[in-house]
């Protein structure tokens, strides 16, 4: 899959996985969702949503550390200047040719463009907040991300 397939996926991605309302508890249901999942599958993970700059759901689990959690605020404060998923960020910048870290002029010890945070879109609001994990390789970390909110929104239809 060339750059170009990619960024169209995660930008379709983003397009279809949209809230109609996001508040404290559908944060709660999320995260508790991705908990659950990946306890399931026995994944090192950390899990965090995010409203409007607030936390409102974080978990480690075995086999995660601090490190995970900077990764996590590195990767939300992109997703939180941009807009969009940290994992379209960074391929956005290596579809051009280019790395974040040499190019955004963004502190790379405040900022990584990897993947594992989405933006929580609200219909007709844009973004709000975040949802991301980390401790899987880059696109695993999406990957897993993408599936638990088409799950989430599938079920619940917020």
């Amino acid at each position: 899959m060339t750059e170009a397939d990619l960024l169209a996926q995660l930008r379709a991605q983003e397009e279809r996985l949209q809230f109609t309302k996001f508040d404290n508890e559908t944060a709660l249901a999320l995260g508790q969702q991705l908990l659950a999942a990946a306890r399931d599958r026995g994944l090192p993970v950390t899990i965090s949503v995010r409203r409007n700059g607030q936390r409102l759901f974080h978990a480690a689990l075995p086999g995660t550390s601090a490190d995970n959690d900077a990764w996590i605020e590195r990767k939300s404060r992109v997703t939180d200047r941009y807009g969009h998923s940290s994992f379209m960020v960074g391929t956005h910048f290596r579809a051009k040719g280019r790395t974040f870290e040499e190019h955004s002029r963004l502190d790379p010890a405040e900022y990584a463009a990897h993947g594992g945070v989405f933006p929580v879109l609200v219909r007709d609001v844009g973004p709000v907040g975040t949802v991301g994990v980390s401790g899987l390789p880059e696109a695993d970390d999406h990957a897993f991300v993408v599936e638990q909110l088409e799950l989430f929104l599938a079920d619940t239809g917020k």
